[in-house]
C-alpha cells in the first residue's frame, strides 16, 4: 500500500468537491470497524474521497456515480493515490444489482429544490433532490436491504432539513436497525441562501436561519 504523501484530489468541473458533509461521513467511516477485504460500495462517489479512505484500509471498494466527470475524477484520484477502486458509471441500483456488501457509504443529493424533476446534467445534479430533498435518500432506504449482507451497515449523511426521522422510519420498515449517530451544524452555503424564500414558503426553513443541521444515519441489516 502507498504510504507516502497524499496528492490533492482532482475535482473536474461539475464534480462535487469534498465539503462538510463529506468530512462528517469520513469521520463516521473512520470509526466503523472495517476488516481488510471487506466489500464496500460508495453511492455517488464524486471525487472518490470516501472510497479512497476505505480502500486505504484494505477494503475492496466499488464506487458508483451517475455522472461521467465524477467517474473520471475518481479514476484519476485512485491512480494518483495508488489505490485500487472499481468505479462504475450509472444508477447505483442497476450497477450493483445482485451483489451484496459489508458497508454502504452514501452522500446523496439532498437539497430541496422547486423543480420536482431531478437534473440530468450540470452541477445541480450533485445536490438537487426534489421538493423535499428525499428523491435519492428514499431510493437508498428502499435498496439498502438488497445491498447489504447480514450484519452489514449503511452510513449515510444528509441534511436535517430532509427529515432524519423519516429516514429512520423507512429503514426500520425495511428491516434495519437505524439511528442518528452524529450531528453537525454548518453555515448555509450559496445554494440554500439563493432558495431562502422558497424554503420558507415550504416550511423547510425559518426567517433568520443561517445554519444547516447535518446528520449521519447508521443502519444495520439483520
Amino acid at each position: 500500500m502507498y504510504t507516502g504523501p497524499r496528492p490533492r484530489l482532482i475535482a473536474l468541473p461539475g464534480v462535487y468537491r469534498p465539503q462538510a458533509d463529506t468530512l462528517l461521513l469520513a469521520g463516521a467511516l473512520a470509526r466503523e470497524p472495517l476488516r481488510p477485504g471487506s466489500e464496500v460500495v460508495e453511492i455517488g462517489t464524486g471525487t472518490g474521497a470516501l472510497a479512497l479512505r476505505a480502500a486505504a484500509r484494505g477494503a475492496a471498494v466499488t464506487a458508483v456515480d451517475i455522472a461521467w466527470p465524477a467517474v473520471l475524477a475518481a479514476r484519476l484520484n485512485g491512480w494518483r493515490h495508488r489505490l485500487r477502486l472499481r468505479i462504475l458509471h450509472g444508477d447505483f441500483a442497476t450497477r450493483t444489482r445482485g451483489h451484496r456488501f459489508d458497508l454502504v457509504l452514501a452522500n446523496p443529493p439532498y437539497v430541496p429544490c422547486p423543480d420536482a424533476r431531478l437534473p440530468t446534467r450540470g452541477d445541480r445534479r450533485a445536490w438537487d433532490a426534489g421538493r423535499n430533498g428525499r428523491a435519492v435518500i428514499d431510493r437508498i432506504c428502499a435498496a439498502a436491504p438488497d445491498l447489504l449482507r447480514p450484519g452489514g451497515v449503511l452510513l449515510m449523511v444528509h441534511s436535517g432539513m430532509c427529515g432524519a426521522q423519516e429516514t429512520l422510519e423507512r429503514l426500520s420498515r425495511n428491516g434495519m436497525s437505524a439511528q442518528v449517530t452524529e450531528r453537525a451544524s454548518v453555515p448555509w452555503g450559496p445554494v440554500l441562501r439563493s432558495r431562502r424564500t422558497w424554503l420558507q414558503r415550504q416550511g423547510l426553513a425559518e426567517d433568520g436561519d443561517e445554519q444547516e443541521d447535518l446528520v449521519i444515519v447508521r443502519a444495520r441489516y439483520g
